[in-house]
């Protein structure tokens, strides 16, 4: 089915120390991403890259020291607006940066589906949990924070109020393989559906998403999914700064994707963490755009071949 696919440049480099990833949303571009969709029968509007808007008044106060809270507070706000504004108009598709991105993003749509009546599910797929605090975070990177924040967890002082906390139980995370011990103590305490790499092997990745996406369908939720680069394995995808070898092969990936778009269910994404400094001649945006494209539709025989000799 044809839907109007809203862009929206997210060129967030301030959740981590290492830069690279606001060069993200324009890699993506280049790798054809718009023509892709706009292939598959969709409405593109691309909204350009967004700014943060300067925050008024004094920077808070961090609870901790973290690395440059003051814009990641800014874009945490930014991209709260931008999905407020976008969702009535169609799928916001957010082009990062790095995951802090997700601070604003999943707390916009969070707040956009609770004004619309419906439950909001979360389906993170990432080698990491992302379930740190600023008071937890041995790093200081609050790109390992988005889902703590979003689904109401204390320690964001300082932080925009989350209007609408996401239900841990709505929360779904797959591909984990790097969890610090404080998430892991953390993630005991809540209900969030855990399926790291072993479950994946002894299992396969087909029957834990779609459980998850079952109980999505059943609740008459919408989904926001937030797609991680590192969800894949560095040899497959290695523009990313937080490699963990042992991720998804392109095949899960491409699975994964199939199944989102067959359940209809998707009314959101990001994509997040591609670092086109450490790209190999566009091979991971290549790719990245290849799973987007599969999760907006193009089937298994409609692949274009790829050429990277």
């Amino acid at each position: 089915m044809a839907q109007r696919v809203i862009l929206i440049g997210a060129p967030v480099d301030c959740g981590k120390r290492r830069q690279g990833c606001r060069m993200g949303p324009d890699a993506a571009r280049v790798a054809g991403l718009a023509g892709a969709l706009a292939d598959l029968g969709h409405e593109v509007r691309d909204l350009g890259n967004l700014l943060p808007a300067p925050l008024a008044g004094p920077v808070p106060v961090a609870p901790a020291p973290v690395f440059a809270l003051a814009e990641t507070l800014a874009w945490t706000r930014t991209l709260r607006d931008a999905a407020l504004a976008a969702a009535p108009e169609g799928v916001p598709v957010f082009l990062g940066g790095d995951h802090a991105a997700a601070l604003g993003s999943v707390a916009g749509m969070a707040e956009h589906a609770a004004r619309t009546g419906r439950p909001f599910f979360l389906l993170w797929l990432d080698a990491h949990a992302d379930f740190h605090t600023p008071l937890t975070t041995e790093s200081g990177h609050l790109h390992g924070t988005p889902v703590a924040y979003v689904t109401g967890r204390t320690g964001f002082a300082g932080f925009d109020p989350v209007a609408a906390p996401v239900p841990s139980e709505n929360v779904c995370m797959i591909g984990l393989r790097s969890v610090d011990p404080a998430e892991r103590a953390a993630l005991a305490q809540t209900g969030i559906h855990l399926v790291d790499m072993r479950a994946i092997d002894e299992h396969g990745i087909r029957a834990p998403l779609a459980a998850f996406l079952a109980r999505v369908a059943a609740a008459g939720g919408v989904l926001h999914v937030s797609l991680d680069v590192d969800f894949l394995d560095p040899e497959v995808a290695p523009a990313v700064v937080t490699t963990v070898p042992g991720g998804a092969t392109l095949r899960e990936a491409h699975l994964v994707m199939e199944m989102l778009c067959d359940s209809g269910l998707v009314g959101s994404v990001d994509l997040v963490e591609l670092n086109p400094f450490l790209d190999e001649r566009g091979r991971t945006a290549t790719v990245m755009v290849d799973l987007i494209a599969s999760l907006f539709g193009r089937r298994i025989f409609d692949r274009p071949t790829r050429a990277f000799a």
